[in-house]
């Protein structure tokens, strides 16, 4: 939207995919707070209309090259495009943990962010799926939401004794039983199954599930990936790469729909801004 009310020509490629595809309401988000982030996405596509500047593609990405003073995209049906600026706002993939029935409850029962679904879990009997120190970290942030809380480390406890007695403090069990399976009806958890056979209620449960690069093609093209998995960026959101710019949940630790929309915004302002500065 910056760009197009700044009167760029600009093409957005979408393959239809986000993280949150998984998500029944979204939440923490002023002006949205509780739409499905299909109303959401609708509304946004709505709005962008508007603007004669942006054309919306479907279809998915698949290379991208350096050309003639600009860039490159190959879709998957062979087409190519060709943009002065490149913007990623590719997202990040979630990696499911092994367990039967979790990644029919992510997004429904099962949460990674208490600010995105906390309040509507509020006092329930609530599971933490973590192992370590953020696993401590993680329950002492929950537990503001919900003081019916155990942590399930899924294996042998590797929380220090000291974090272990704190929690022991507030009545948060850790439960070191391997599991198997979560029972749901419709993605509503009712019960979380372990390896000996037994099984313990619980309505809601959070995981920082392992996520990665949803796109491949920042690498690919030479953008510097950090540590921690992310596109590195700076403070205007440009890449290791010049003209090349990330905004959102590949570029940020923070995962929230506000936060990837102010990235964006500041993105679109400042590729106006390079592209001013190019021709004047």
């Amino acid at each position: 939207m910056a760009l197009g009310r700044s009167l760029r020509n600009v093409l957005v490629v979408d393959s239809g995919k986000p993280c949150n595809r998984y998500v029944t309401h979204a939440h923490n988000l002023v002006t949205q707070d509780g739409k499905t982030p299909t109303e959401i996405t609708e509304s946004i596509l709505e709005q962008i209309a508007q603007y004669s500047t942006v054309k919306i593609l479907k279809g998915k990405a698949i290379k991208g090259e350096r050309g003639d003073g600009g860039f490159e995209i190959e879709i998957e049906d062979g087409s190519r495009f060709f943009g002065l600026k490149l913007l990623f706002a590719t997202g990040k993939k979630d990696l499911m943990p092994d367990i039967a029935g979790f990644g029919d409850c992510w997004g429904k029962s099962i949460a990674q962010c208490p600010y995105c679904h906390g309040y509507e879990a509020r006092d329930t009997e609530t599971g933490i799926l973590s192992n370590g120190d953020s696993a401590f970290e993680l329950a002492r942030i929950i537990y503001n939401w919900s003081k019916k809380l155990t942590v399930f480390t899924n294996g042998p406890s590797s929380i220090s004794a000291d974090f272990v007695n704190r929690l022991e403090v507030k009545n948060i069990k850790v439960v070191e039983k391997e599991i198997i399976a979560i029972e749901h009806v419709d993605g509503m958890m009712k019960r979380i199954v372990f390896g000996d056979g037994t099984s313990s209620a619980l309505e809601t449960l959070y995981n920082h599930a392992h996520s990665v690069q949803h796109c491949d093609i920042p690498a690919q093209m030479g953008c510097e990936i950090t540590e921690h998995g992310l596109i590195k960026v700076d403070e205007c959101q440009l890449t290791t790469v010049p003209g090349i710019f990330a905004a959102g949940d590949n570029s940020y630790v923070f995962r929230a729909l506000s936060v990837a929309i102010a990235a964006g915004t500041k993105a679109g302002a400042l590729i106006n801004k390079e592209l001013v500065e190019d021709s004047f």
